[in-house]
């Protein structure tokens, strides 16, 4: 399902919905203890709805991708985001660029297709990946640290490097290349490279904020909340006060990996309101 079109700055921007994903409420952390966690969990109830979303950018030098989805790998309630590509009038033939936020399976596996998912799905992107991300999915010493349970994004780095052999490319934060008024802005501790994307715009710029937030109004009112997917989550902690702090103070619109739709963000106590954009 295709959502409606925005425009930010040089680029009109369609949100792609892939599926919704509902795993058990166990998964939340909270640093203040066992009684904050568990106040989380009463009140997020057995199970979390959590929107997998990427985004479909149309601008000076063609048609993006933020982000890709997971494809044919996560099961028949997800994998919707290439029937909304196809909706929004887009061939995967026609895709330049795909601007990955990082290497997990939600983000990246749609890249990829074939019963052994080593295929790759679009024909002719150039797929860029925060280096550090790159760096650190490929790095044995990194993946043996780990334990098995979070060795999948090792092994879709290799998949990707196979199938689109050539056509990646480790982009730094800071202004990506061959994207005028797109920033790569670094959101460290989800993954070590986890970025976000800034178009900016006037009257008003988006933050593309991946999975800075699992949770939109729960996450913004209490920062400190997390979810067990984050391989360092007091970093991941410390990129979601900054950068909500920064977003609410620049007046940004933004949008996420896993929240529903647009918002902005207002101070509210000691975490954030979310208004819808």
């Amino acid at each position: 399902m295709t959502g409606s079109v925005r425009q930010f700055g040089a680029y009109s921007v369609v949100h792609l919905l892939d599926g919704v994903f509902e795993p058990s409420s166990d998964v939340l952390l909270h640093p203040g203890g066992a009684a904050a966690r568990q106040a989380l969990i009463d009140q997020a109830g057995p199970t979390l709805r959590m929107e997998v979303n990427c985004f479909l950018l149309r601008g000076p030098d063609g048609i993006a991708l933020v982000d890709a989805g997971t494809g044919d790998a996560w099961g028949p309630q997800l994998g919707h985001a290439r029937a909304a590509l196809h909706q929004a009038g887009v061939a995967p033939e026609q895709v330049a660029r795909v601007l990955l936020t990082h290497l997990h399976g939600d983000h990246a596996l749609g890249l990829l297709h074939g019963a052994d998912g080593t295929t790759a799905w679009l024909p002719r992107a150039e797929i860029l990946v925060p280096e550090a991300d790159l760096h650190f999915f490929t790095d044995p010493a990194a993946r043996a640290a780990l334990p098995v349970a979070r060795h999948g994004a090792f092994d879709i780095t290799a998949k990707l490097l196979h199938a689109y052999e050539g056509r990646i490319r480790p982009i730094p934060s800071g202004p990506v290349a061959a994207f005028p008024g797109i920033e790569a802005v670094p959101l460290p501790g989800h993954t070590p490279g986890h970025t976000g994307y800034l178009l900016h715009g006037t009257p008003h710029s988006l933050l593309l904020w991946a999975d800075l937030l699992h949770l939109f109004t729960t996450q913004a009112a209490d920062p400190d909340a997390g979810l067990a997917y984050d391989i360092d989550p007091t970093l991941a902690a410390q990129s979601r006060h900054a950068a909500l702090a920064r977003a609410a103070a620049e007046g940004w619109v933004v949008a996420g990996a896993h929240v529903p739709g647009f918002g902005v963000l207002e101070a509210a106590g000691a975490g954030y309101r979310v208004v819808r954009a």
